[in-house]
């Protein structure tokens, strides 16, 4: 009989995290918020419909501090879902499996993902 006290598998607490699994989960995490930043565009767009007023009250609420680091947010996990995604696909092609290359090309990613967005903060003229 099966002790109660023991974990029935392996779990989160016994495994480190490593840079394969982290990239996996924040992967999965800037899918999910992206899908919030897509609501958002489309929020947008239905005050940029209804006329002057609406609009004006969604662009102050962007223009705030929590709007522009909300922007950011979403600048950031656009930039990384591509290239994460960019990474996935050349797995799906059977490339990149060693333990040198999937790290390798995960701190990529990373380092992609952060000049992309900075790249576009600063020519896009918002930071």
């Amino acid at each position: 009989m099966h002790n109660a006290q023991q974990p029935l598998s392996p779990h989160l607490q016994i495994y480190k995290p490593q840079l394969t699994s982290v990239l996996s989960i924040t992967h999965r995490a800037t899918g999910v918020f992206l899908t919030l930043g897509a609501f958002v565009l489309c929020y947008w767009l239905l005050a940029l419909a209804a006329g002057p007023d609406s609009y004006a009250t969604l662009v102050g609420h962007l223009d705030a501090w929590y709007g522009r680091l909300f922007l950011v947010a979403i600048l950031f996990s656009l930039y990384f879902h591509l290239c994460n995604g960019v990474r996935h696909l050349f797995w799906d092609a059977g490339l990149g499996f060693g333990i040198r290359t999937a790290y390798a090309s995960g701190y990529a990613v990373i380092a992609a993902s952060i000049l992309l967005s900075v790249a576009t903060l600063l020519y896009g003229g918002i930071a």
